[in-house]
């Protein structure tokens, strides 16, 4: 361990900082955040005496104790350089690519018919995409309404409840990944037609004409291991038949899948990779750039997939649109010299020309559009290049192929780590205010059951409860109503409309004693994020009061009353999963999410900084066990609270040898020691139930409550 004390000059300022070499670089950077709000992704930092750049533990070993801290947003541009390589790796690169240049003129011919016939016959299946039949069809079998709702849902969690078209298109678009991820299907090999048991391959048949007419020139025949009936296998082309059969391999899904982002009116295209795998790109107008789409992964924006996580030996990269046919190999690898001498079947030069050449017969009728289209080539061309020359990633963990059995993965030497990850986490906001509104509203609604029911009739009431949330909830979410005729629910009102009013909810009671509930408010999206998390809050007051021996107005306590629930903060975690193991998760209140860390086991943090200058006296908190893998929940942690923005820690809690026995199972803590006001806490999870035995950590909540008493204090 190695202690040090540096004096950060930022703006016109200058920031005393203690730094552990324990906490890492991250934790330094996301001091700096509680001290100057420059968030850590856009902080630079250099020491002073020598301007040398700061990014990394050992930096901060060696260099003098005096730093300047500048903000991204406002340097000069020439700082930017950190992204790209130095200029001795950049000489060593464009060398390298020329001796591959050179290499390539004398050992591969410059004919390009084998080049072309790889990639023209996709021509005529792309031009499938743009029939209206076909697009009809394949919207009628997605439910819009639920998607477009995911999409403004995971919007909202990021803070965005009004979002522009361009950000809605977005999210709808991801949203339409997982969805086609979760509805199609992959075939290893088919189950029997007959008796459902498994199939051996057997070689390949004899397209009928059925098969056909929807393009299945190649038909795989299989063998029961059981009953020996024959199951034929058409791999078919034509994406129409592919919405009725929603199963094959790659070919199938990113054919399928390019069709329905046509559908919905995404520039699309079909990426062939010469090393036998095909996905999907479709223009994004919020980057204003081209986006890689894996359908068989669910894996989005993540070009490096392939190179890095399944470690190809990547040759050509084909991009096939409408307008348009593209080399994009670029985007998908950080080794092109190594590339370039894969890239055997003819020279660049008479690559280059198929390509333009077919692109020129695609725009032939597209003279309206040509010179926008010439621009997106030109401002592609200028990212390619650029992105050969900045810097990988390193602390993104990518993951190998997952679709498939792994014995046909290992053969393809496609296996690595199972997941998408991140080391260096950027700092993330919780949008939890209506998750603590939530909890808030329960107290005035158990107070008046314990007042005026038994036992059992206010598990009655809550039960009712639920049932009226539930219709609530199965009704259209852009127009979410319900009528309900019940004596219940009126007398249940005066308690009940602080529950509806945290769910952007409101009651009407009717001049015929029935009472209307819908939505409060002039936006929907608001009900949508509160109403999953009032149904895990309601199965969590039951069961409390089910537990209770005396239920009674004077035995009402944490953790049944969940008040002074911390929100609104901010986090940063040693490492999680992507896209749905984010840090934030471990806030939203559903045990629909979860924080992963998958190098966790063995030790891992997270840290929560109050919302801006605001401290607290943290009295307890919830640890809720995840949806699956026990191995991976906590067993020893430790909770620490600072008064200085992290420089400095106190113990706050210390647990050990804890286990949940139940998945979704909330455990309550007191804090032990009591009377410390604190801006930023840290949970140090130190062990997990697997042992070593297990590699990943998982949390499904953490919840923090401050002291009655003391609840927000502005700092000094």
């Amino acid at each position: 361990m190695v202690a040090r004390k540096f004096i950060v000059h930022h703006q016109d300022s200058n920031f005393n900082v203690d730094y552990d070499t324990e906490d890492g670089f991250d934790v330094f950077k996301f001091q700096l955040f509680s001290l100057t709000a420059v968030p850590p992704d856009d902080q630079k930092i250099f020491g002073v005496e020598d301007n040398r750049t700061v990014t990394h533990d050992s930096d901060l070993i060696e260099i003098s104790d005096k730093l300047r801290l500048v903000s991204v947003n406002d340097q000069n541009p020439e700082l930017d350089s950190g992204i790209l390589k130095s200029d001795e790796e950049l000489a060593r690169m464009l060398q390298e690519e020329e001796d591959a240049l050179m290499l390539q003129q004398f050992a591969v011919s410059e004919d390009s018919g084998q080049f072309e016939q790889r990639v023209r016959p996709y021509i005529d299946q792309i031009l499938l995409y743009e029939d209206s039949h076909r697009q009809e069809a394949a919207r009628k079998t997605v439910p819009v309404e639920k998607l477009e709702e995911k999409a403004l849902v995971a919007l909202a969690k990021e803070g965005n409840l009004n979002p522009s078209k361009t950000e809605v298109d977005h999210a709808f678009l991801l949203q339409l990944l997982f969805w086609f991820k979760q509805t199609f299907k992959w075939v290893n090999s088919p189950p029997c037609e007959g008796c459902g048991n498994e199939t051996a391959i057997q070689g390949m048949g004899v397209a009928n004409s059925s098969e056909l007419a929807y393009g299945a020139s190649r038909v795989e025949v299989y063998r029961c291991n059981t009953c020996s009936r024959t199951t034929r296998f058409p791999r078919y082309n034509d994406p129409i038949k592919l919405l009725e059969t929603k199963k094959g391999r790659c070919g199938e899904w990113a054919n399928c899948f390019s069709l329905y982002c046509r559908s919905f009116g995404y520039d699309t295209r079909l990426i062939l990779d010469f090393t036998d795998h095909v996905w999907t790109e479709c223009y994004s107008m919020l980057l204003g750039r081209w986006m890689h789409l894996d359908p068989c992964e669910g894996i989005y924006d993540t070009p490096l997939l392939y190179e890095k996580g399944w470690n190809k030996k990547l040759s050509y990269a084909i991009a096939l649109a409408k307008d348009g046919v593209y080399d994009v190999t670029k985007r998908y690898t950080r080794k092109w010299h190594e590339v370039l001498s894969r890239r055997n079947l003819t020279t660049e030069s008479s690559a280059a020309n198929v390509l333009a050449n077919l692109t020129r017969e695609l725009r032939r009728n597209l003279t309206s559009v040509i010179s926008e289209l010439e621009e997106r080539d030109r401002n592609e061309a200028i990212e390619l290049e650029k992105s050969q020359h900045s810097q990988e990633n390193d602390s993104l963990s990518l993951p190998g192929r997952l679709s498939g059995d792994k014995e046909w993965r290992t053969l393809r030497s496609e296996i690595g780590s199972d997941s998408l990850s991140s080391s260096s986490c950027p700092v993330r906001v919780c949008t939890d205010e209506h998750v603590s509104r939530i909890y808030d509203a329960f107290s005035p609604l158990i107070s008046h059951l314990a007042e005026f029911s038994s036992k059992n009739k206010a598990l009655e009431a809550l039960q009712f409860i639920r049932t009226v949330l539930a219709d609530i909830k199965k009704s259209p979410f852009k127009a979410r109503r319900v009528v309900i005729d019940s004596n219940k629910i009126v007398e249940l009102l005066p308690s009940f409309n602080p529950m509806l009013d945290a769910l952007s909810l409101k009651s009407k009671v009717e001049t015929n004693g029935k009472v209307e509930i819908c939505l409060a408010g002039d936006n929907p999206v608001k009900a949508s994020v509160a109403l999953p998390v009032v149904f895990h809050a309601l199965d969590d007051v039951i069961y409390h009061i089910k537990l209770s021996d005396n239920f009674n107005k004077s035995n009402l306590s944490w953790p049944l009353l969940k008040l002074n629930r911390i929100c609104c903060g901010s986090v940063l975690a040693s490492g999680e999963e992507l896209p749905f193991g984010i840090a934030t998760s471990a806030f939203d209140g559903t045990r629909m999410s979860k924080w992963e860390e998958p190098n966790g086991a063995k030790g891992c943090w997270l840290i929560y900084k109050a919302m801006g200058t605001h401290v607290y006296e943290l009295y307890s908190y919830e640890l809720m066990s995840a949806n699956d893998a026990p191995e991976r929940d906590p067993k020893d942690w430790v909770v620490e609270g600072s008064d200085d923005g992290g420089s400095s820690w106190r113990v706050l809690d210390e647990q050990t040898c804890q286990t949940f026995d139940n998945r979704f199972q909330r455990k309550a803590y007191k804090v032990k020691l009591q009377g410390f006001l604190a801006n930023v806490f840290r949970f140090r999870f130190l062990a997990v139930n697997g042992g070593q035995a297990a590699s990943r950590f998982q949390i499904g909540s953490i919840d923090l409550y401050a002291s009655s008493n003391v609840n927000q204090k502005p700092v000094s």
